[in-house]
């Protein structure tokens, strides 16, 4: 492995063993056809992407982290927790991927159910057996089966205006957990696109500044800094808080294909004036960790 640093990387996407719309095969090919040179994908509590990226990657291949996402929650709120160069054989990611699926077809089941209380609205069995059947089916896999019955006019009206009315009777991963079983196969947490909370919430400034010291206390290392929907001034604030804790810089686009409006390396990073210390050292130890 060469010494030197990838100059065009993207860490956070999304591909079928979730919410994305192309298959790990496909990432990889739109990665290599982007001209990416090192990349992650971090799949919402799931690791079956990377295991089969891990299993298409050729000599000439670009760099590949491994790479995940879970959902967490605790009587702070919410948070999503990435993972990055664990090894997807340790017990502890292995235990992790598997609470988080349950959670996942448990919070499925009552999202469902709850539409069907509150709102009338049903599925053919044929059309609810294809969607439990997904590896990690979430919010938007509802969503786009609404507008096919007409419930919804979009997929994100679907969401918002009828879907998140659920507000009770979801258990979540807790960030500790995440934290501890990213630590126990031998990964780097990071907290994904800091500045944003649950749906449209907005954490600055000593909120935020709480927020990252408590799952620092958890074992965070990284803050992702460099994130396709930050502004440059929420860009700015996650890079001051890196370098006052010495934590990790990371930068994701979030790509999901053709569920949402983003390009894969849109992270922001082409437009900063020099790589922080963060990321290089980010880069330097995870890349020393897949050597």
């Amino acid at each position: 492995m060469t010494s030197e640093l990838p100059k065009f990387i993207d860490l956070h996407m999304h591909s079928t063993v979730s919410d994305g719309t192309d298959t790990p095969a496909q990432i990889l090919a739109n990665v290599k056809r982007a001209g990416i040179e090192l990349f992650a994908l971090t799949d919402h509590d799931a690791i079956k992407g990377c295991e089969r990226i891990l299993s298409l990657l050729g000599p000439e291949d670009p760099r590949f982290l491994t790479g995940v996402e879970f959902s967490c929650k605790d009587e702070w709120g919410q948070y999503h927790i990435l993972g990055y160069g664990y090894d997807p054989s340790a017990e502890a990611m292995q235990r992790l991927v598997q609470n988080g699926h349950r959670l996942r077809m448990e919070k499925i089941r009552t999202r469902l159910d709850f539409l069907k209380r509150e709102f009338g609205f049903t599925f053919t069995e044929e059309d609810l057996a294809e969607l439990l059947a997904m590896d990690n089916p979430g919010k938007p896999h509802i969503g786009n089966l609404m507008v096919k019955y007409g419930y919804a006019k979009t997929k994100e009206e679907a969401i918002k205006g009828f879907i998140d009315k659920l507000h009770v009777g979801l258990d979540f991963i807790r960030p500790e957990e995440a934290i501890e079983g990213i630590l126990g196969g031998g990964g780097i947490p990071v907290l994904a696109h800091p500045s944003y909370g649950n749906g449209d919430q907005l954490i600055l400034g000593e909120d935020m500044d709480r927020r990252i010291r408590r799952l620092m206390d958890m074992g965070l290392q990284g803050l992702e800094a460099f994130y396709s929907g930050f502004t440059p001034i929420l860009r700015a604030e996650q890079l001051g808080f890196a370098q006052k804790y010495d934590l990790y810089v990371t930068a994701g686009s979030d790509y999901h294909g053709s569920n949402k409006l983003i390009d894969l390396g849109d992270t922001g990073l082409a437009s900063a004036k020099a790589w922080p210390e963060g990321l290089r050292r980010f880069l330097k130890k995870a890349l020393s960790q897949d050597a």
